[in-house]
């Protein structure tokens, strides 16, 4: 027999009562929540950053949302909406991309409070990239500035009457991104022309200590990122942390675009889907 839609949301919030009364709500070591069955998730978003945006796939320098890996409509890149509506979501289930290109932490709660007010019920989150990428390693974002910037956004989001299940998605590693294309000449002119990153990419050519360490501090602040994302989610019975899948995927060219040999490709957004769906509540 079927069971209502009515009911099932009540099991559903029992069993996510049942886990508070026995963990906690804080602590990194909460359990998770039991998901809400997907033929519940009427409504997703996703917040984030110009990864989210899926900036650089389209034919131009400019969003494509259409190929996000998280509220993307494109069949190929098979977004997390593709794949919710492929299990048991609505085949209408609406799918909002909150992200905004070039936003850093700070910008994240407003985000949230947006999800909010739409009724998101599943919510996608990828941020950090920006607030590392700066003109220079001085002006990268505190560490703790943005742990606190999640954390409000994460406390905006379970106040929600929604009661949205959460995914957070690690930050890609960034001297990775460098390597991967320090040896082509188009690379390195369009970094400098678009001034891409420069707290990573500055000097691209250079073997100085000075830029050896630079970018090794670059990278060492986006790990202390991925462990505050981490920690900030399991405080949280309804958020899931994708236990560093994107922080240690080890991104090929293919994955990249080529017109700024910086952010993902359409390729690198079908990767970006494929490696995060597995560690997502709908999936395990």
């Amino acid at each position: 027999m079927r069971t209502s839609h009515r009911a099932r949301r009540a099991l559903a919030t029992l069993a996510a009562s049942a886990v508070l009364v026995t963990t906690g709500l804080f602590g990194a070591s909460a359990a998770h929540a039991a998901p809400l069955p997907p033929d519940n998730v009427t409504v997703m978003a996703a917040l984030g950053d110009s990864i989210t945006q899926a900036s650089m796939t389209c034919s131009s320098l400019a969003n494509c949302p259409s190929n996000s890996w998280a509220t993307g409509s494109t069949a190929s890149v098979n977004s997390h909406l593709l794949r919710l509506r492929a299990t048991a979501a609505p085949d209408n289930a609406a799918g909002f991309n909150n992200a905004v290109a070039g936003a850093a932490s700070g910008a994240l709660n407003a985000q949230a409070q947006k999800a909010v007010t739409q009724g998101a019920r599943y919510v996608t989150i990828e941020i950090g990239a920006n607030d590392a990428c700066t003109k220079t390693a001085a002006a990268m974002t505190p560490t703790a500035t943005f742990k606190a910037n999640v954390q409000a956004a994460l406390a905006t989001l379970s106040a929600s009457s929604a009661a949205p299940q959460v995914f957070v998605a690690s930050i890609p590693n960034l001297q990775r991104m460098y390597d991967l294309n320090k040896s082509s000449f188009s690379a390195r002119l369009t970094w400098g022309l678009l001034g891409i990153c420069q707290s990573m990419l500055a000097n691209p050519t250079s073997t100085k200590a000075a830029d050896v360490q630079r970018r090794a501090a670059v990278q060492q602040r986006v790990n202390e990122y991925n462990q505050a994302l981490a920690e900030a989610c399991a405080a949280y019975v309804t958020c899931r942390w994708d236990g560093g899948a994107v922080a240690a995927y080890a991104f090929t060219r293919a994955d990249i675009s080529t017109r700024d040999y910086f952010h993902p490709s359409l390729a690198g957004q079908a990767t970006l889907a494929a490696i995060t769906w597995p560690k997502t509540q709908w999936a395990s």
